[in-house]
């Protein structure tokens, strides 16, 4: 999969690295506390994304971060692959069984407006086809999502039984 850099207004997406922590686990602690004080306190509690899974996505090559000329204004998990807790969905359908990529674990550090929007189209880029999932409490997400062309498809349940609204996005 050849990986297309995005610049628009002085953005850019690249793979994250080691030298990116530091910042990395700032923006998921600011994006914590944004979501307990907007209404969502429960989808990523006070230690979610774990270090060790971050960790492993920096190690693995999924990772990503959206660079703000030399500054990380958001980052995100992506890969074209199957998402195990996408194989059921209740309550309504994907849009379509090809295959797809997947984002997880989206955050800005909220100095750049568009930011997440920025990821999310550099995402769509590289398959034309994302599925994501989001807490139904995440309104903040949610209308991201819709205003970048995300359809609503259904309810998943995560690996720990949680529930989540699914969305999706084709070509």
């Amino acid at each position: 999969m050849k990986y297309i850099m995005g610049s628009e207004k002085g953005m850019q997406i690249r793979k994250a690295t080691m030298e990116d922590w530091a910042t990395i686990s700032e923006i998921y602690a600011g994006a914590r506390r944004f979501m307990a004080e907007h209404g969502n306190a429960t989808q990523w509690g006070k230690t979610n994304p774990p270090e060790e899974l971050l960790l492993a996505n920096i190690a693995d090559g999924n990772l990503y971060v959206c660079m703000d000329s030399d500054v990380v204004a958001a980052v995100f998990y992506f890969a074209v692959e199957e998402d195990p807790t996408y194989r059921v969905i209740e309550d309504g359908a994907w849009l379509n069984d090809e295959p797809y990529g997947v984002v997880h674990r989206i955050a800005s550090a909220r100095t750049t407006k568009g930011a997440a929007s920025f990821c999310m189209n550099w995402a769509f880029a590289q398959t034309g086809n994302i599925r994501i999932d989001t807490h139904e409490n995440n309104i903040p997400m949610q209308n991201m999502l819709k205003k970048n062309g995300f359809q609503y498809c259904g309810r998943i349940y995560l690996e720990n039984g949680d529930p989540r609204i699914a969305f999706q996005k084709i070509s």
